[in-house]
């Protein structure tokens, strides 16, 4: 068992100010691993597992069966149908979450010290042993056929939906994880099974902990908890890269806002130069009212509500990617501007203002995330999955600290491709037409 000390600069729930906040690296018999940051003074833990692969597991032809199966993890373990999974997990105060993206399938576990057994079995019993019952299955299905329905009318799930088409046409990111209506009408039991064997395996399982609970009892807890899960899943899907070049694609819809997504090939997050990136993307447009875009945008032509950019390093392509809204006959300009904004950045980078006021902000927002058990675990799960170290918490700051105006300059101009910027615009947007061959 490893320790490395965080020192916290604020109030935790269950933390006191200042506090130093020891992270354990534990090692059960059975061979599985977890971060944990115990805390015994408040009666509680929170624990946080995550499966990577996620819908991007998916057969061909079965899309959407990970997020179906995932929907269908609380309806029904093992002797308990979907009422009384509920019911028990109600009796005993614990709250049990399951959720699926395009690289995960993440569990997330609340309960107090003093039901820990019961909660268990009963997450076992969903990770274990799901029953996939008829009526559950049927139940769950319309809804999710309900969503990607009501997608089909939302302007913000359209643009998604056909950017991620136009980015990764041969990739599972390039549809989405709900799947159709056709092929989720079209799922079987037998699909779901497969898919739970698929994507929640021994091999890919990440673990965090925080709260009433020691490392020893956290190591039995993955055994009994994590053990008889199969030992390995589904391969993973390929690498890929973004496959849109420069341009423009309008999606035609009536409403009065057109809503416009954009971006290019973005950065991993392994890169040595991700937090130069990372840095430079906050005074671009992940600062909030500080950023670029947003005082050129908004605040100087009153374009929009809001304008922001964001780094995506996702587990098989990285891309760099943003959002904007405006008006129809006022959409063409706020593009225009976000293109000049982003070579202008390219070619000069950031000011020394600029520069220090997104570390200000950066160092500044760090400590909030660790603001209770549940934050703490799912920080600590999103470490392990990002290959970082425990250590990382104490230099995380020092890292941004240590980014120079050359190093954002230099990144900029490699990273910024003002000429590659795909917009997709759903709206009826003045001025604006899908260039030939797009």
């Amino acid at each position: 068992m490893k320790r490395f000390a965080l020192v916290l600069g604020l109030v935790c729930a269950g933390f006191s100010a200042r506090a130093e906040v020891d992270i354990q690296e534990v090692t059960s018999p059975g061979g599985f691993t977890a971060w944990l940051v115990e805390e015994p003074s408040i009666p509680f833990i929170s624990l946080e597992i995550r499966f990577r692969g996620g819908a991007s597991l998916d057969a061909e032809g079965k899309r959407g069966a990970t997020n179906m199966m995932v929907g269908l993890l609380e309806e029904g373990a093992g002797d308990l149908d979907a009422r009384a999974f509920a019911e028990a997990a109600e009796s005993i105060a614990a709250t049990l979450d399951f959720d699926v993206g395009d690289d995960d399938v993440s569990v997330s576990a609340r309960f107090l010290t003093e039901t820990t057994d019961e909660a268990m079995r009963l997450l076992r019993a969903a990770l274990i042993e799901p029953r996939f019952d008829a009526d559950a299955v049927e139940r769950v299905r319309a809804q999710i056929v309900s969503g990607i329905r009501s997608d089909e009318r939302d302007p913000d799930a359209i643009a998604g939906r056909t950017f991620d088409a136009l980015f990764f046409p041969d990739h599972p990111y390039g549809t989405p994880y709900e799947g159709t209506v056709d092929s989720v009408t079209a799922l079987t039991r037998d699909d779901l099974v497969a898919a739970h064997k698929a994507a929640l395996a021994r091999d890919r399982v990440y673990v965090a902990a925080a709260g009433d609970i020691s490392a020893d009892e956290l190591a039995a807890l993955m055994d009994g908890l994590l053990g008889a899960l199969p030992e390995t899943g589904a391969p993973m899907p390929a690498e890929t890269s973004v496959a849109a070049d420069g341009g423009l694609t309008v999606v035609p819809f009536d409403v009065p806002q057109s809503v416009a997504l954009f971006g290019h090939e973005g950065m991993e997050r392994d890169d040595p130069d991700f937090f130069a990136a990372f840095v430079m993307n906050t005074v671009l447009g992940g600062g909030g009212f500080e950023a670029r875009l947003m005082e050129e945008v908004r605040e100087k032509r009153g374009l929009t509500y809001g304008v922001y950019s964001y780094l995506v390093p996702k587990d098989r392509a990285a891309i760099y990617t943003g959002r904007v809204a405006s008006a129809n006959d006022r959409v063409a300009e706020a593009i225009e501007v976000i293109r000049a904004e982003w070579a202008r950045m390219a070619e000069n980078g950031v000011t020394e203002e600029e520069l220090t006021r997104a570390k200000t902000y950066l160092t500044g927002a760090y400590p909030l995330r660790f603001d209770g058990n549940g934050p703490i675990a799912r920080m600590l799960v999103g470490m392990q999955m990002e290959g970082l170290t425990p250590d990382y918490v104490n230099t995380r700051n020092a890292q941004v600290e240590a980014v120079t105006l050359d190093d954002v300059r230099r990144v900029a101009g490699e990273l910024l491709q003002p000429d590659k910027l795909h917009f997709v615009v759903v709206g009826q947007p003045q001025g604006l037409e899908t260039a030939p061959g797009q």
